[in-house]
């Protein structure tokens, strides 16, 4: 699962993501919780960041209020749910991230734990996104994360993680017909353990309003 997640946005996020003019304004995040609006690249004519909520929406919903905003969805099941199966035709996406948070239970507290990669700040999840119209016909842009099994660093907290992508791998979930079966497991398999890393951190990141760089230091320097 993922249900927490950061982006930090160093000078060259537009480079990364092949976006050499992004307007947005995006600050670094480093508490992202559902129901937030943030940047999210998607490749129509051109590869574009656009901002949207997390949590999806599907396009056929009638009362958003009285249905369930799926901030995840399972890679091995895309292609049966119905919520998801035809979002992966033309509108897959990348979630740009720099981390995320998952929780491992110590007697009777549960620990905030930062899982990041060891050598990049920055990081592609694949995602799917929708668009929902309101009655006044004004579009809702909302996206869910991937994920799957989880590899060594993040099953001490959890048995699924965000299916990261590999940088050669981004343009092909961005880009192109709907991926084969055996591209799915490929493309959306869990990133190498020796190249991410974890470590505790501050229990404030309970709280979705804490959104601050301390939130991601090494617990033990907090004292």
């Amino acid at each position: 699962m993922c249900g927490r997640y950061s982006l930090i946005c160093i000078n060259d996020l537009g480079k990364r993501f092949r976006i050499f003019d992004p307007t947005l304004g995006i600050r670094s995040h480093f508490n992202i919780a559902p129901s937030q609006f943030m940047p999210v690249i998607v490749q129509h004519e051109n590869i574009e960041m656009v901002m949207m909520q997390w949590g999806l929406i599907p396009n056929w919903v009638k009362d958003p209020e009285r249905t369930i905003h799926p901030i995840n969805a399972k890679a091995e099941t895309l292609a049966e749910k119905p919520m998801f199966c035809g979002l992966l035709k033309n509108r897959r996406c990348l979630v740009p991230a720099s981390g995320f948070y998952e929780w491992k239970k110590e007697g009777t507290r549960k620990i905030p734990y930062y899982i990041h990669l060891n050598d990049s700040m920055l990081f592609a999840i694949a995602g799917l996104y929708d668009v929902w119209h309101d009655a006044c016909n004004e579009a809702h842009l909302t996206y869910t994360i991937i994920t799957t099994d989880a590899n060594k660093i993040v099953a001490p907290f959890h048995d699924r993680m965000p299916a990261i992508l590999k940088p050669d791998d981004e343009n092909r979930w961005l880009a192109g017909d709907t991926p084969t079966p055996d591209e799915m497991k490929r493309i959306l398999r869990s990133y190498p353990a020796d190249k991410m890393d974890a470590y505790p951190v501050s229990s404030r990141v309970n709280s979705p309003d804490a959104d601050d760089e301390q939130l991601i230091q090494p617990l033990k320097t907090l004292f």
